[in-house]
This record gives C-alpha cells, sequence and structure tokens, in this order.
C-alpha cells in the first residue's frame, strides 16, 4: 500500500477579513490537508483593534506580517499577502496554499497559483463571493468549521440522518451532481469508487462539503439518498445509482 504524500502548506490569513474567534478550528481543518509549515497573518497591527489577536497569535504559532494602512479606504493588506504568495510560490518551499479570507480580492491570487501547479484551500465565511470560491481547488466555510467543533463540544443526543436532517434537506441539484459526477467515474456495473467521487465533487463545485448539509462524511450522506447504492469491499467504498441506465 502506498503512503500518502503531506503536502507542505503556506497558510496567509487577512486578518481584515478572518473571524479570530474561529483561529483555533481554523488550523485544526488545515492539518487535514497538509503541513502547515509557513504560518502568516496580515494586518496593520499598530490599530488598536488588533490588540486582541496577540493570545490567538502566540497559542497557534502564527507570525504576524505589519502593514500599515497608507490609505484610508484602501486594504494594503491584499497587497502584501499577494507579494508574499509570489514569494514562497518562486521559494519553491511548499506544494500548496491555504488563503484565509472572505475577500475577492484574492480571486486572481488562487488562480495564478494554480496555473503554477500549487494546490489550493481556501477558507472564508459564507459571504466569500463565488469567484473566489470557484479559483480554488476546494473552499471551505469557516461557520461549518466552527459549527462541527461545538459539535464535538457539547454533543446533542445522536438521531440517525434521515431523522436528524431529512432526505428533503438535501437539495436536488445537489443529488443531481452527486449522479452525474458518479456517471463520470462510473464502471461498467455502475459502480464508482467513493474516494474517486468526492476528488471529482470538490473539483466540479470547490465548496462541496457534505458538512454543509448536516453530515460529518460524504458516505454517511450518501446512504441517506434512496437513490444510491453503497458497496463495501475491504477498506474501500463504491457507489451505484439505482436509477442509471
Amino acid at each position: 500500500m502506498s503512503e500518502t504524500i503531506e503536502l507542505n502548506l503556506a497558510v496567509l490569513i487577512d486578518a481584515d477579513n478572518a473571524p479570530r474567534t474561529a483561529m483555533k478550528e481554523i488550523m485544526e481543518e488545515i492539518a487535514v490537508y497538509g503541513n502547515p509549515t509557513i504560518k502568516r497573518i496580515y494586518g496593520d497591527w499598530t490599530a488598536p483593534n488588533m490588540n486582541s489577536w496577540k493570545p490567538i497569535l502566540l497559542e497557534n504559532a502564527i507570525t504576524p506580517i505589519q502593514q500599515y494602512a497608507y490609505t484610508t479606504g484602501k486594504n494594503a493588506t491584499d497587497s502584501a499577502m499577494i507579494i508574499d504568495a509570489m514569494d514562497i510560490l518562486y521559494s519553491q518551499r511548499v506544494e500548496g496554499f491555504v488563503l484565509v479570507s472572505s475577500d475577492s480580492d484574492f480571486t486572481r491570487l488562487a488562480t495564478r497559483l494554480r496555473e503554477a501547479g500549487m494546490k489550493v484551500y481556501g477558507m472564508g465565511e459564507k459571504k466569500t463571493p463565488q469567484p473566489f470560491i470557484a479559483s480554488c481547488d476546494k473552499f471551505i466555510y469557516i461557520e461549518i468549521i466552527r459549527d462541527a467543533a461545538q459539535q464535538v463540544e457539547n454533543p446533542t443526543p445522536r438521531k440517525n440522518n434521515s431523522q436528524q436532517l431529512g432526505r428533503s434537506n438535501i437539495p436536488k441539484k445537489t443529488v443531481n451532481l452527486i449522479a452525474l459526477s458518479l456517471a463520470d467515474i462510473a464502471d461498467d456495473d455502475g459502480f464508482g469508487a467513493l474516494a474517486a467521487l468526492g476528488n471529482l465533487l470538490s473539483k466540479k463545485q470547490p465548496d462541496f462539503d457534505s458538512r454543509n448539509y448536516g453530515y460529518s462524511k460524504l458516505s454517511t450522506m450518501i446512504e441517506s439518498i434512496d437513490r444510491f447504492e453503497i458497496k463495501k469491499e475491504r477498506s474501500s467504498m463504491y457507489i451505484r445509482d439505482k436509477y442509471a441506465k
């Protein structure tokens, strides 16, 4: 069995557009995707409203990068973060980037990094504009990360997923996206590997995440939909669309 190669990641955080109360959860989520070897956050640290960041940065070993706000209404932080990202890109020290922001100004940066062969993960709030989301390989909503952490810390009595969420709460367009993606990877018997399906769903829709619909895993989400059949073989899972011809 081949070993999984862990990506070295550069984590770049826009302090003006990242919630400081969720930073611990954000860093824990990043560890799922790779090893954060560079962790930097950008802002004007001389501003009084930035003082509350200090204990958070120390706790998570994040390096603050000073960028003065030269002009009112202009975000100098964006420029500093973009310049640093390109310097890191050309240093060839990482294989991927995590851009933590809800600002569409980083859309072109994400696109450029992917053009250079980098894996790009975006993390932002649900208000994040669609162009930035689409420019990333995968986009994770911070609200989902925070809610998942709170559920672990304050668990509620467990119900099965059909009772908790209801099949009707998975939009038809999402079910169709799963079915179409499954058709793209299915073998002659109509089965497709769950891992390959998950990868393809993220490519087609970067913000696709089973947690957006109340499920901790893609397999659990698909099991709740009558349309799909699941087959387990050793450590692998395979999915088939019952309606496929």
